[in-house]
Order: structure tokens, then C-alpha cells, then sequence
């Protein structure tokens, strides 16, 4: 019996048998090349299928994951019609005469390599799909299947790290828990697992040339660790807390249909925050009251291109559709801090927390705003929209933005288009928009509170440096403090407040909150049941 420890990014105890996804490292042998021309036919061929394999992996992640996930995969076929790195290659083949194989490994590391020394983020990020695309090449000219099989029985899936490629073609239904070495609390891996709500780590010290496929195994997302090989008295004791898991699921699934009611009458709406419309099916599935935020953010991500006021129309206009008579909370776009858009044009910031994001990139750029506006409030007409702006400092700030929502409504009256106005609020996640909420709450219908970023800081603690994890205390008393302030200046108003953060779903806070007078918890699909549970409880 072996023992690894990581970190959980989605909690609850699986055993299974291993499934490691190996990546395809094994060395690609240089051969001299009798025919130039057959070798070059031969990649070209290898491209081609490797297109027609990309447009299946769109169409499939189109269903799964929704268009802004799914665009990963038009960005690897750009890649691949990429002039200057498919002429890289046949250059190699026909100077030295070698296999089209060992051309585009040598070119793909070559390529892969200038990308990861580039100071821009979302550049140093295509190394990965540089990689990921010379070994689809790679097998493809050695005539090997490019994609994964299905499982036969449910599985642990243990890997160095996902990419998007692995993540859509991985069969779901068979899966019950990630194992990664690498990753982060953002990354592919960590994001699938916590909208099946499945178990997993990220950051296991486990060594994958050393484990076989078919070698039980345990994830432990109570206790950080990952379980090889275990011994039957390991094995009794992780069945046992399975079934009571399992018994808590039960009864967790009688609280559908019930109210998010205190014991006294206090009701609490419980909401759910998605990436795309595509997670609406696990809103409806845990049987949240409604959308409480809406990353529209992940529409401008994994593209080369602003998304139309179309597109997002469509996407919006969907959303409310689905969502029937209920709520649905749109932020406007969060770019900017660790959300990196190549095609934003966006400098280098030795701060980007605190630097050039979210409102303040749509207040310095109206026209980005503006088409997401139209596109909100041309959808608003379907549904029960609300828009959230994200960053909010000071009152100038929503003077601007009055601004620009005044110039919409002329443009959109001028142009005989039907649309609405919805509700707005703001996101409260900085503290001087703690401090002026007094002000704020008068300019606004809600206060939404994003509890991540109000934590870090107010903390002065960046979430994204694991370094700084025992630092960074969401419990902090002046966090809480914060919280009680601004739902009380709210309240004064007579403007409801929410919690759209991470701490929404800690339940050991759910009393505190509603002490509070918080209105509304917003939390990841599989947590609002949980959350339902907590707030009936008192």
C-alpha cells in the first residue's frame, strides 16, 4: 500500500482501478528519406486527418463543454494550417532528407519552445497546443489511433496533467475520480471534477512510470491523498464512509423541490455559478433557484477574436430561455489578472490583480463594452437577466457606466431593436467598495459579494500563489467584518445582497451569513443542496 498526498480541488472519497493517461513521449527515431515528394505527401495526408479529427473534437466539445471551451480545437486546426510552422517542416524534410516524423518533432519542440519563453501569459500557454498538435501529427503519420477509447469499467484517471484534447474525449460516464501531478485550481482537470462532482487532486507526488493500469486505488478528498494498492482494512474503512456518502447524497436529493427556509422562516435563495450554458443542465440537475453569476469572461477565452454582439446574443438569450421565469446573473466580462486574451492587446504587469481589468478594461474601451451590453439587454426580452459588473471602486466609475448604458438604449431606440433593461448590480469585491457601499447601494438593485478577490485583498494575499495557501484566510474577522458591512448598507437601501464566492458554499459559515441578512448564496452546481441542507438546519 502506497500513500501520496496532493490537494483537492473537488472533495468526496472514490475506489476504483487506475486508468494512467500517459503522455506520448516515446522517441521519434530519425530516418533518411529515399522520396522528398512521398515523404511530403505523407504529411499532408497526416494533416488533413488530423483536421477532420479536430472538427470531430469541436463538434463533440460543442455538445459537452459549449462553443467558448470548444474554440481550443479551431485554435490547434489554425495551427496546423500555420504557414510558417507547416513550411518548418517540409523545409526540414527536404535540407536533411529525414522522416516527416522526426520533421515535426524537432519542428514542435523547436516551435513549443519559443512560445514558452515569451513573456506574454496567453502565449506561453500555446506551447501546450504546439505539442498537442505534433503528437496528433506524430500518430497520425505512424498510422496509430489519435484518440482515446472508451473505458470498459469505472475508473481513477491518474495523469501528469490533462489537456483539452484529453478532457472532451474522455468518456464521463466512466469516470469517478482525477488524480494529476501537475495543475492547478484552475485547470482542466480541477474544472471537469467539480461539475461532475466527482473526487480529485491535483499536485499528487505519485510516480506514474512506476503504477500500472488495473492497480486499485482510493481518492481521499478529506484527507488530500491519494491511495495505492490499498489493504483490506484501508479498503473496509474507505467502503464504509462510500456508503455514508452515499446515504448522504439520498437524503440530500429529498431536499429537491423544498425550500431554502430557516426553521424560523427566513428564506435564503440559493443560486449556482456557471462558465457556459452548457453547465445549465447541472444548475437544473441540483435544482438551484437560479444563475448567481455567469462568467461571461469564458466567451472571449480560447479564440483569436472579440465574440460578436451576435453570438453572445445568442448565448445569453439561450441561457434565460433555459432557465425559464428564473434568475440568471450575468457578469460582464472578467479579463485581465490570471484571465490573459492575447487579442486584447494587454501589456505585461508586474501586479495584474491590481492592474488593467474586468470594468476598468470596458470603461477604457467602450466598444468591447458596448456590444456585450446590446447583446444583454437585446437577450433581457427572453428571460429573468440580471447584470453583475465586476471591480467596482468608486461612484465616478458607475457615472461611466450610466454613461455607456444611455449611449446603448439611444443606439438600440434608434435602431428599432427590441431589447429590456435589466437589473444591475455590482460585484463588492474590493475594499474600497466595501467602505463606500453606502453610496454604492443607492446606484444600484443588488450587491453581489465575490469573496475570493475581497479575501486576497484584503488579506493583501494572491490566491494564485500556493505558497501563500496557510496566509490566505477567508475566515479572517476583517473578511466577515466586510460581509456584515456591506449587507447592511445594502439592506439600508433596500437592495437585496448576495455571496457569489467561493465561501457561499462553506457551510460552516451558512449560519453566520444568515445571521447577516445575506439574501442569496450563489455556488457551484453540486454544493446547492448541501447549502439547502445547512440554511434548513436553522
Amino acid at each position: 500500500m502506497r500513500r501520496y498526498k496532493g490537494k483537492t480541488v473537488c472533495g468526496g472519497v472514490t475506489i476504483a482501478k487506475i486508468k494512467i493517461m500517459k503522455k506520448n513521449n516515446s522517441q521519434v527515431k530519425r530516418r533518411k528519406i529515399q522520396s522528398v515528394e512521398t515523404e511530403i505527401a505523407c504529411l499532408t495526408i497526416a494533416v488533413q486527418r488530423s483536421i477532420n479529427q479536430l472538427q470531430e473534437l469541436y463538434d463533440k466539445a460543442l455538445i459537452e463543454v459549449g462553443e467558448t471551451s470548444a474554440a481550443i480545437f479551431e485554435v490547434h486546426q489554425m495551427l496546423l494550417e500555420d504557414e510558417d510552422f507547416m513550411e518548418a517542416i517540409k523545409n526540414m524534410i527536404r535540407t536533411e532528407n529525414v522522416n516527416a516524423e522526426y520533421a515535426v518533432a524537432v519542428t514542435g519542440d523547436n516551435f513549443s519552445s519559443i512560445f514558452s519563453n515569451m513573456e506574454d501569459e496567453y502565449m506561453r500557454a500555446r506551447a501546450i497546443d504546439i505539442k498537442d498538435i505534433s503528437e496528433r501529427l506524430i500518430r497520425n503519420l505512424k498510422g496509430k489511433e489519435g484518440d482515446l477509447e472508451a473505458f470498459e469499467d469505472n475508473v481513477i484517471i491518474l495523469a501528469d496533467d490533462l489537456t483539452p484534447s484529453e478532457t472532451v474525449l474522455l468518456d464521463k460516464d466512466k469516470i469517478c475520480g482525477f488524480a494529476t501531478v501537475k495543475g492547478t485550481t484552475n485547470s482542466h482537470t480541477a474544472i471537469l471534477a467539480r461539475m461532475m462532482d466527482i473526487p480529485a487532486l491535483i499536485g499528487v507526488d505519485m510516480p506514474l512510470n512506476e503504477l500500472k493500469d488495473g492497480m486499485l486505488a482510493i481518492i481521499d478528498g478529506f484527507n488530500n491523498e491519494l491511495i495505492i494498492e490499498p489493504d483490506e482494512e484501508t479498503k473496509k474503512k474507505i467502503l464504509d464512509v462510500i456508503n455514508e456518502e452515499e446515504g448522504k447524497k439520498l437524503l440530500l436529493n429529498e431536499l429537491k423541490g423544498k425550500e431554502n427556509i430557516t426553521s424560523d422562516g427566513k428564506i435564503i435563495n440559493i443560486y449556482a455559478n456557471i462558465g457556459s450554458v452548457n453547465d445549465i443542465g447541472y444548475v437544473l440537475e441540483n435544482d438551484a433557484g437560479g444563475i448567481g453569476l455567469f462568467r461571461s469572461e469564458f466567451l472571449y477565452l480560447g479564440r483569436d477574436t472579440f465574440p460578436s454582439e451576435a453570438e453572445q446574443y445568442h448565448i445569453y438569450k439561450q441561457a434565460a430561455q433555459m432557465m425559464a421565469d428564473k434568475k440568471v446573473i450575468i457578469r460582464t466580462m472578467d479579463i485581465g489578472a490570471d484571465k490573459k486574451v492575447d487579442y486584447f492587446n494587454l501589456d505585461k504587469e508586474e501586479n495584474p490583480a491590481l492592474g488593467y481589468r474586468a470594468i476598468r478594461i470596458c470603461i477604457k474601451e467602450p466598444h468591447i463594452f458596448k456590444t456585450q451590453l446590446r447583446a444583454l439587454f437585446r437577450a433581457a426580452v427572453y428571460g429573468n437577466i440580471s447584470i453583475m459588473y465586476p471591480m467596482i471602486t468608486s461612484t465616478w466609475e458607475m457615472d461611466r457606466i450610466e454613461e455607456i448604458v444611455d449611449e446603448v438604449v439611444r443606439e438600440l431606440d434608434s435602431e428599432g431593436i427590441q431589447y429590456a433593461i435589466p437589473e444591475q448590480g455590482i460585484m463588492i469585491e474590493t475594499p474600497a467598495a466595501v467602505m463606500i457601499s453606502d453610496e454604492l447601494a443607492g446606484r444600484v438593485d443588488f450587491f453581489s459579494i465575490g469573496t475570493n478577490d475581497l479575501t486576497q485583498y484584503v488579506l493583501a494575499v494572491d490566491m494564485q500563489n500556493d505558497k501563500l495557501d496557510d496566509f490566505y484566510n477567508p475566515h479572517h474577522k476583517a473578511v466577515l467584518d466586510m460581509i456584515r458591512m456591506v449587507v447592511d448598507n445594502g439592506h439600508k437601501k433596500g437592495i437585496w445582497v448576495g455571496i457569489c464566492g467561493e465561501l457561499g458554499a462553506d457551510t460552516s459559515l451558512t449560519r453566520i451569513f444568515v445571521e447577516m441578512g445575506v439574501d442569496e448564496l450563489s455556488v457551484a452546481p453540486g454544493e446547492v443542496l448541501k447549502v439547502r441542507r445547512a440554511v434548513r438546519d436553522i
